[in-house]
């Protein structure tokens, strides 16, 4: 476990596996729980050390071994992720899960090492009223005080049996004051565009879905990487939105690879 100080005085815990100096993947998971309620970027980052690559899993801002009381603002995130990074000493390759795919894109631009650009399954394109007016139902919900109105406002299209994972933890409700980074992005990149965050990025942005996975995702990813300056699209081993981690760090060993030579 490593601890990173932010710049804004944040605490940052960071799962770490692989030797110091090795070329890095730094994951940045979505809204959810904690990182030990989703083992796959640990496992990833596991098969990964046994490649001989570096890889991190932070626990989100306001979660797990990074704690915030309160609501947590985006901009904290983002200094957050690059604190991250510039800890690692090395190349990194971002990998966004979800809406952790939008903080992903915000926060390429601060990574001077920047290797590479993974962005899992992001759901851009995927709300019919747009993210802008989604995410504004959302967080008047949080400043009205009805976290769980909030939570379910912000998970409108997912299987109602996630939010009944989410019922259980004893996070719940509080633990969308640190879904605020996502949705925040999520408006951002939607009402920029993708090309605004990748057209200019010199390094490879690769849009991936499962082979099992929700409507308009494919569509989604297909859109980032038309809109990044060095974009692909590819299908993996993975369903509902979870990646198969031995095909995973298999994928990430390439490319952490190819940006090697």
């Amino acid at each position: 476990m490593m601890r990173v100080r932010t710049d804004l005085g944040d605490d940052v815990g960071v799962e770490l596996h692989g030797p110091d100096g090795a070329p890095a993947v730094l994951f940045v998971q979505g809204a959810g729980l904690d990182r030990a309620d989703n083992p796959v970027p640990s496992e990833t980052a596991r098969l990964l050390a046994a490649r001989g690559f570096r890889a991190a899993v932070p626990d989100r801002l306001g979660r797990g071994d990074s704690p915030a009381s309160g609501p947590v603002e985006r901009e904290r995130e983002l200094v957050a992720i690059a604190a991250v990074a510039a800890a690692l000493g090395g190349p990194v390759v971002l990998v966004g899960h979800s809406s952790g795919c939008a903080l992903a894109m915000l926060a390429a631009g601060r990574i001077p090492e920047l290797a590479g650009l993974v962005l899992w399954e992001a759901p851009l394109g995927q709300f019919a009223e747009g993210a802008p007016r989604w995410w504004d139902g959302v967080h008047r919900a949080i400043d009205e005080g009805d976290l769980e109105g909030a939570i379910v406002r912000y998970m409108v299209g997912m299987p109602p049996e996630w939010i009944e994972v989410l019922r259980a933890s004893p996070q719940f409700p509080a633990l969308v004051h640190s879904w605020i980074p996502d949705g925040t992005a999520l408006a951002e990149v939607e009402a920029r565009s993708p090309g605004a965050f990748l057209a200019d990025l010199p390094a490879p942005v690769l849009a991936v879905v499962g082979t099992e996975t929700f409507p308009g995702m494919p569509e989604a990813a297909a859109a980032l990487a038309a809109a990044a300056g060095n974009g692909t699209a590819e299908e993996m081993p993975g369903a509902w939105h979870e990646w198969e981690p031995a095909a995973m760090a298999d994928r990430l060993a390439r490319l952490l690879a190819e940006t090697a030579r």
